[in-house]
């Protein structure tokens, strides 16, 4: 009997050994934690590889971490009791969560890690898993565990293995592109994916130094674009993350990819903060403002003297007039559309007015107002062949083509211009998808056409003008004075190609030339007209004068320093406050700016302070470090302020029709020390 009892306690013992060196912990669980439990499973697979699954159970509401936390949580790690080889830990997708007002990704409700490893054969496996888990507080949980390696799998091992490995972040397919950029205190990334996105999510691999808040993902088409606020982990600025490799893991429904990017400066995303509504909106009323602005008068100009010149104003007659000028203005918009998606495609600097930078543009500018000119002072007239004018009246053209582009050389004046609301929209629609981007371009088209489709609708408002007399040449001459107005200003545009000393002598040749003109038609009557002409000329220099000299005397006391990345980081390393300034001689609201805010007084004497940098940049030329800064700021015209500061770290962009109360109180509001946020 004695003998039997010893038999059958050896033999429980050894049953007993074999379970606890078996490949299967069974569930571990800790007296300091009841809300979760660990489970290892391991299988050596070849003589020198061992597979392990490490099973995480977790109590509703508590949740365990990626690799990479986030803003708080420690990743799930294990401290071997010796040395292995070749250790690798697989992380499925994770999900994104919120604690405390952190942003953190991690795992709840059940987990499996796929781990393998080198280890010698004939030895347990013995180690300690430390384990972070967290609902509305944290525990840090230990839980030792001993493995067997060498003997047979646990049952359905290679099932529950596949199963898990199914979960991993696949390689990033190389039909979509992805792109990091960085600019202060936020990582932006852009991904196109031709399938498109389907409630997305974004993970980010720690980097040292950085601390990722919680993205912020747009979809717009098959485009996917995150901006992550960045900070030192202590709600300081963040490092320049520029020239870092940086691991990512982008997720589309239940696919998931896993790839790396290097930070590049800035992208050139849209502005945020407003629906596709919206800004159809304000694409709208921008096209509607660009009628005020004076890019455009002389061509409103034109339309009215065609209305003038006609003896029998027909309500017919004046509706398919107008109706051809709105469609020149919409198929112009449409041009300017498709030459900004074919530079997108060729990665072309794209702008509003850019095309104001080339001097063949500009000259063929003048040389057009030039002869819109001459043919409103009655100098030429143009007459087409008698066949060609009956063949357009028996077909019902009527000479509408001529009305046609006189909308398209309308759309050609107002691009120098970026009045309220047209800023925005261009912007957005430059960086956005094509579709949108015509969309935009369209409502702009739309907009500007208003006052004209208004009067397609309404042709009685053309037929209240008072009938043809004599009072027409008068105003026919003022109409062509206007005109004179806008081609000097566009030939003193090419002051930055030719020289202040030949465009002078272009200007007063041009001048020279219409008082000949002017002589050789009227003769001794037009003595009078050039002399008028001439006296307008003087006029208009003298009070060009007056108006530059508002503002201490004309004379801009602003230490203006060249526009840079650099300058801007430099100056917020000094704790200094930045005014950015982007101009071009050929925008008119820049001028605008300039003569009623920026030169007065009070404003001169804000930016001379001591703690004030101001930075210019010139866009008058192509510049393509100008046009980055720009697109990094979702700004695709000019003018274009912003200022920085101690208590505007990120920068504040200023509306594009400066007004000097705001400018004033902004640069005031960038010296104050904001707060940190408390979480």
């Amino acid at each position: 009997m004695s003998n039997l009892f010893k038999a059958t306690l050896l033999l429980g013992c050894l049953l007993w050994q074999s379970a606890g060196l078996a490949g299967d912990t069974g569930w571990l669980t800790s007296p300091r934690n009841d809300h979760a439990k660990v489970r290892l499973l391991a299988d050596r697979s070849t003589p020198d590889h061992t597979r392990i699954l490490l099973e995480v159970a977790l109590e509703s509401g508590w949740k365990t971490y990626w690799h990479s936390p986030g803003e708080g949580g420690i990743a799930p790690q294990i401290l071997w009791d010796g040395p292995v080889g070749d250790f690798q830990w697989h992380w499925p997708t994770p999900r994104p969560f919120e604690v405390a007002g952190l942003s953190t990704q991690g795992y709840d409700d059940a987990v499996r890690f796929p781990l393998s490893l080198s280890y010698p054969a004939g030895q347990p496996l013995t180690g300690t898993l430390r384990l972070s888990t967290c609902s509305n507080v944290c525990i840090l949980t230990d839980y030792p565990f001993t493995l067997a390696v060498d003997g047979q799998a646990p049952a359905g091992f290679d099932f529950a293995w596949a199963q898990a490995m199914s979960t991993l972040p696949q390689p990033l397919p190389a039909d979509t592109r992805v792109a990091l950029g960085y600019q202060h205190n936020q990582l932006q990334l852009r991904a196109e994916r031709a399938d498109g996105w389907q409630a997305p999510s974004l993970f980010i691999d720690a980097l040292e130094g950085a601390e990722f808040g919680k993205p912020v993902i747009d979809v717009q088409g098959n485009t996917l674009i995150a901006r992550v606020p960045v900070s030192d982990g202590w709600q300081g600025d963040a490092p320049d993350l520029r020239g870092q490799r940086l691991g990512l893991l982008l997720a589309s429904g239940e696919q998931a990819w896993q790839t790396s990017a290097t930070i590049a400066g800035p992208l050139p995303l849209p502005t945020q903060g407003h629906s596709l509504f919206w800004l159809l909106g304000a694409a709208l009323l921008g096209g509607l403002i660009l009628n005020l602005m004076p890019c455009v008068l002389p061509v409103l100009a034109l339309k009215l003297g065609t209305v003038l010149q006609q003896q029998e104003r027909e309500q017919r007659q004046v509706r398919k007039q107008f109706l051809a000028a709105s469609a020149g203005i919409l198929a112009s918009f449409w041009v300017l559309a498709a030459m900004s998606s074919l530079l997108r495609a060729t990665q072309g600097a794209v702008g509003w007015g850019i095309q104001f930078q080339s001097a063949g543009f500009i000259g063929f500018m003048v040389a057009v107002t030039l002869l819109f000119c001459a043919n409103l002072l009655g100098l030429f007239e143009i007459r087409l062949p008698s066949s060609l004018s009956t063949r357009l009246a028996t077909r019902g053209g009527n000479g509408l083509g001529g009305h046609f582009l006189q909308g398209s050389f309308a759309t050609l004046l107002a691009t120098p211009c970026s009045a309220p609301f047209l800023g925005t929209a261009v912007a957005f629609a430059l960086a956005a998808p094509l579709g949108q981007l015509w969309l935009i371009f369209t409502a702009l088209g739309l907009g500007m056409s208003l006052p004209w489709l208004l009067v397609a609708a309404l042709p009685r408002l053309a037929l209240w003008l008072p009938k043809p007399g004599r009072w027409m040449v008068h105003l026919r001459i003022l109409l062509g004075l206007m005109m004179l107005g806008s081609s000097l200003w566009l030939a003193s545009l090419l002051g930055n190609h030719l020289g202040s000393t030949a465009t002078g002598w272009l200007m007063a040749a041009m001048v020279l030339l219409l008082l000949v003109g002017i002589l050789w038609r009227y003769g001794i009557r037009g003595a009078t007209l050039a002399l008028a002409l001439s006296a307008l000329i003087g006029g208009a220099l003298l009070l060009g004068g007056a108006l530059t000299a508002q503002g201490s005397g004309g004379v801009d006391r602003v230490a203006w320093q060249p526009l840079s990345e650099r300058a801007i980081a430099d100056a917020l390393a000094q704790n200094k406050r930045v005014f950015v300034d982007v101009t071009a001689d050929w925008c008119v609201t820049c001028k605008a700016n300039k003569y009623n805010v920026l030169l007065r007084d009070e404003v001169q004497s804000a930016l001379s302070a001591p703690d004030v940098v101001a930075l210019r940049g010139d866009w008058s030329r192509p510049n393509d470090a100008i046009s980055a800064f720009l697109r990094q700021r979702g700004a695709a015209a000019v003018p274009f302020n912003q200022i920085y500061g101690p208590g505007l770290p990120e920068g504040e962009i200023l509306s594009p029709l400066l007004d000097r109360a705001d400018l004033l109180i902004v640069l005031k509001k960038a010296g104050l020390i904001q707060p940190a946020s408390q979480f």
